[in-house]
């Protein structure tokens, strides 16, 4: 009896040692394996961002998910709580926001990309190609349609657009004809559908909808320079900062530019 409880308590031994063993394992294999990275950015960003965080991942082995939308309800979110890491505002307004409410890593913000905003119409209208400056009367050339554009009270894409009607002077005959969405990307659908016979977006949103065209571009000067802040959030995972020089460097312009944005940054390497 007494060697059966030796044998017992030797089995019972091993086996818990194993477990421990077990649980250290995997509790290495775990903690060497890369942390998701959550990326929040503005809706125009998402063709081009998805193959960037191809590229990131091929090369660092990490998992990026990224969550597009207006970078209004985005920032929203996050001051909500939503885990995000890395937030990409469509304007500086946003970021600022964040800035100011501590929502963000102040230190590691920079001015990643630009833009154009451009008036778009279905592919096979009629309509364009515009002269678009001062005096330009969009509502005429709406005629009895509407103008889809983001939401002009807090989407930065309808904010520009509607700082640019403003300055040309369009603003008033325009604002009862608008059909605002709730991102930029949703206004793109509205023209691609037929839904609206024009609408207003980011020149990079227009050249990866085969289903529209572009019938003028709005002057530089007409609006806000269309600039687009990337940071770290303040609970941003560590494995987020090596994302965040990966958006610097030459990979990741190239990319950025075949999609038609203007890189702002210096790459690194």
């Amino acid at each position: 009896m007494r060697e059966a409880s030796v044998v017992f308590k030797t089995k019972h031994i091993c086996a818990t040692i194993a477990a421990v063993l077990a649980i250290a394992v995997t509790a290495q294999q775990t903690a060497a394996q890369p942390k998701s990275i959550l990326v929040f950015a503005a809706a125009s960003m998402k063709n081009a961002l998805d193959d960037v965080n191809d590229a990131f991942s091929k090369e660092s082995g990490a998992k990026v998910i990224a969550s597009y939308a207006a970078s209004s309800a985005l920032m929203k979110q996050i001051e909500q709580g939503a885990p995000a890491d890395v937030f990409l505002s469509a304007d500086i307004d946003w970021m600022d926001y964040g800035a100011k409410r501590g929502l963000i890593k102040t230190a590691t913000r920079f001015d990643l990309l630009g833009n154009r905003l451009v008036l778009i119409a279905p592919r096979d209208s009629t309509i364009g190609p515009v002269n678009i400056g001062s005096g330009f009367n969009l509502a005429v050339l709406a005629g009895k349609g509407r103008v889809a554009v983001g939401d002009v009270r807090a989407v930065p894409a309808g904010l520009y657009a509607k700082a640019a009607l403003e300055k040309l002077g369009a603003w008033a005959a325009i604002e009862p004809k608008l059909a605002m969405a709730e991102s930029v990307r949703a206004a793109l659908v509205l023209v691609a559908r037929g839904e609206a016979p024009l609408g207003i977006v980011y020149e990079t949103d227009a050249k990866i909808e085969p289903a529209v065209k572009i019938a003028g571009v709005f002057p530089d000067d007409s609006h806000p320079p269309i600039v687009y802040p990337v940071a770290l959030t303040a609970t941003a995972n560590p494995e987020a900062t090596h994302y965040l020089a990966f958006l610097r460097t030459k990979p990741a312009k190239a990319i950025f530019e075949r999609y038609g944005f203007n890189v702002l940054v210096k790459p690194a390497r």
